[in-house]
């Protein structure tokens, strides 16, 4: 048995390196759609259906005991849809940010980055003021970051231009919280850190962790890992050298 990993594209190898990183011996199959990457641009229908066909995939293939969305998107928009559906633990990565997040702030001024999914869908504006009213939300979606990290520009001057024209009109409002609401964000931190400074980010990869540590699982496996694609690139291939080195990776339809 094992569990399964998706998200939209790369991105969620932060996820799947998180994981792995914590549970050696846990066998791990990773689905990045990367075919139909972002998935933050399409409707709330379009994305629940390529969420199902990549749980689909995963369920079909390796009988997982688990499903792990690394992707805001699918998370704040097909999570319910996927608990229905598939009738295993699915673990998305919002709830574990939300909580991260209200453990860390101290004057209670919290900015959401992400998708323009994940923004319109206010899930973390809404767990966040469940729990806690007084909190002070702001949001901002920055659709371009998802292309500059799965196009291997995280560390060119292009992402550090990107993030002053999404954020800098921030950087007044004395915020001292950032959630990185996409999973592909993480490879963007050390920029952000840059422009604002004493600045505590959210990285829902660390914190979904705690989520997965209750699994009612078995965890002793033989630590394998598979990388899935829907479409290549070398950007891909680069990418995933970077974050989680040498694991093999297949290219795959997702009808299959």
């Amino acid at each position: 048995m094992a569990i399964g990993v998706f998200d939209s594209g790369v991105g969620g190898l932060t996820v799947f390196k998180s994981i792995a990183n914590c549970f050696p011996t846990l066998d791990i199959f990773y689905l990045g759609d990367t075919a139909r990457v972002p998935y933050g641009i399409r409707s709330k229908d379009t994305i629940i259906k390529y969420s199902i066909e990549c749980a689909q995939y995963l369920c079909n293939h390796y009988n997982i005991e688990a499903l792990i969305i690394a992707c805001n998107s699918a998370s704040s928009c097909a999570i319910e849809a996927l608990k229905e559906k598939f009738k295993i633990p699915v673990i998305g990565v919002i709830k574990p940010g939300i909580r991260a997040a209200l453990k860390t702030t101290k004057n209670k001024k919290i900015l959401i980055i992400g998708t323009q999914a994940t923004v319109n869908s206010n899930a973390y504006l809404h767990g966040i003021k469940e729990i806690d009213p007084s909190i002070q939300i702001f949001q901002k979606a920055c659709p371009l970051f998802v292309p500059i990290v799965e196009e291997g520009l995280y560390n060119h001057p292009v992402a550090t231009l990107m993030i002053k024209e999404y954020l800098e009109d921030f950087i007044s409002k004395n915020i001292d919280t950032i959630i990185l609401g996409c999973t592909h964000y993480p490879l963007l931190k050390n920029q952000i850190k840059e422009i604002f400074t004493n600045i505590n980010i959210v990285d829902s990869s660390i914190a979904i962790i705690e989520d997965i540590e209750k699994l009612k699982i078995n965890f002793n496996n033989s630590g394998k890992r598979l990388i899935h694609i829907t479409d290549y690139s070398q950007s891909f291939e680069n990418l995933k050298n970077t974050l989680v080195g040498q694991i093999p990776y297949k290219i795959i339809s997702i009808s299959e």
